[in-house]
């Protein structure tokens, strides 16, 4: 069967309002994509754009949508391999080599057991540079009281039937908690060698505060070596009672994170709760909030703690969203292909079914686009070596999707 072409032509001009978080959007450029109110409803941003920037369209290139291979149950990330073929995770425990053209391999020997309940499983996958083929890989364990997100490495055996060996836990967050929702799991190797790894706090009322505390892992991005240890430098090494492989803190859950080309930064994009979705700069010791300051409401309705949105101390987000998107895999667009993305940042939405294009002034955000608006949950997004755009939904029936400029 051949691969399904889409065409979907970007057009600059009025394409309707949308009365949901999916789909295009309002499409009237200087006005905001979104038109739904914001759940937080007396909430003001703290400069202007930080939430509802205007929409910017492509002008230059419609984008040809190519359905690579379907039949993914839940794939949650992928990773590159340098002869151009592709590592996918899917949820429930597996990961496969999927070629270009859409061939997908048997389930690789040598995963971990994962805790594969509700948002658990098997998550992120990365591919260390350097010789050999090492990967990392993130999944939530079972444990005695719990779960836990966990960090292992393997190398990737490719010759004959390809699979993991020497499969060896790296780090486990810390403390257990007894949940099934919240792991983050994002893996960013850093351009100094050493790694990055973005949790969540794991959704329990109980545990939530612990983002806020340096003796705990949740909430937080650490940073640790290839071998697990605390990466030298850390922020809180050495002080008294912390965790000295915590690089920030204040998170909700971290499912989105890369590297700024440029800046050599590390950015994070994660989920608030009835909005309040926050793009960050991830920086040495600083604080993002939660659950003390956030933007939007809790599921309840109610108010997030004492429902304020700014506290001395703590870093503001570059952008947000509310009503919530459910952002998960990013991507900064730094090829030649499509020439007027350079320099976005691309954002998987979950709830919002769509790709957020952010177009970047520095470190503001200051343009907005919604592409790739009905392939479903977009669950992780890539840049590839050519430059084409890379994506998987998060579906029974999952895709991994290859954008394109449209032919003319």
């Amino acid at each position: 069967m051949r691969p399904k072409v889409l065409l979907l032509l970007l057009a600059s001009v009025a394409g309707g309002c949308s009365k949901s978080p999916t789909g295009k959007g309002q499409r009237i450029p200087g006005q905001p994509v979104e038109t739904l109110p914001p759940n937080g409803e007396t909430q003001k941003p703290a400069f202007a754009a930080q939430t509802r920037a205007p929409y910017t369209p492509t002008n230059d290139v419609g984008l040809a949508v190519r359905s690579v291979t379907r039949g993914l149950e839940h794939p949650w990330a992928l990773a590159f391999l340098p002869d151009g073929r592709m590592l996918v995770t899917e949820r429930p425990g597996r990961v496969r080599v999927v070629t270009k053209e859409g061939v997908k391999s048997e389930p690789l020997a040598g995963v971990p057991e994962v805790d594969g309940r509700d948002q658990g499983g098997l998550m992120d996958i990365v591919v260390l540079p350097g010789p050999g083929t090492d990967v990392l890989l993130s999944f939530s364990e079972k444990r005695d009281g719990g779960n836990g997100t966990t960090v292992a490495r393997a190398k990737l055996v490719l010759e004959g039937t390809p699979r993991l060996e020497g499969m060896k836990v790296l780090w486990r967050q810390t403390p257990t908690v007894a949940s099934t929702k919240h792991f983050g799991s994002r893996i960013v190797p850093a351009s100094d060698g050493n790694v990055f790894v973005a949790l969540g706090e794991r959704n329990d009322p109980k545990t939530r505060g612990q983002s806020q505390r340096l003796d705990s892992a949740l909430g937080k991005v650490v940073r640790i070596t290839q071998d697990g240890a605390p990466a030298p430098g850390n922020p809180f090494a050495g002080k008294e009672g912390a965790l000295p492989e915590i690089w920030s803190m204040g998170h909700r859950n971290v499912q989105a994170a890369a590297i700024h080309p440029q800046t050599k930064e590390l950015w994070v994009v994660e989920h608030g709760a009835r909005g309040g979705d926050e793009v960050n700069v991830s920086r040495a010791g600083k604080d993002y909030g939660w659950p003390t300051i956030t933007y939007g409401i809790d599921y309840s309705g109610q108010a997030i703690g004492e429902g304020i949105t700014s506290k001395e101390g703590m870093e503001q987000p570059l952008y947000y969203w509310d009503p919530s998107i459910a952002p998960s895999g990013m991507a900064f667009y730094d090829a030649t292909l499509f020439p007027s993305w350079k320099g976005s940042l691309l954002v998987g939405a979950l709830a919002g079914k769509h790709v957020a294009r952010l177009v970047l002034d520095g470190d503001r955000v200051v343009g907005e686009e919604r592409i790739v608006t009905d392939h479903g949950r977009v669950r992780d997004v890539r840049v590839g070596p050519s430059g084409s755009v890379w994506i998987l939904t998060d579906e029974d029936d999952g895709e991994l999707l290859e954008v394109t400029p449209a032919p003319r």
